[in-house]
């Protein structure tokens, strides 16, 4: 390994744009744990998993439908 290396002619990353962003989430231990099983079968790791779930979501423009009752 070298002491001293020369980034005088370095570029930016031109794919970091594409890059993940971490954030943190609240989700309950049940959504986590149904993850974590189909992790389980098919060796994709759960937060890959749930990454893929939301992106088709968002592809596909999905809006959860919701309706509320009145209480009695």
């Amino acid at each position: 390994m070298r002491k001293q290396y020369d980034f005088s002619n370095s570029r930016k990353n031109p794919y970091a744009k594409a890059l993940k962003k971490q954030i943190t989430i609240r989700l309950e231990e049940r959504t986590i744990n149904y993850f974590k099983k189909l992790s389980d079968e098919t060796g994709i790791p759960y937060q890959t998993l749930i990454n893929l779930y939301l992106r088709d979501c968002a592809t596909k423009q999905r809006k959860i439908s919701m309706t509320w009752r009145k209480a009695s």
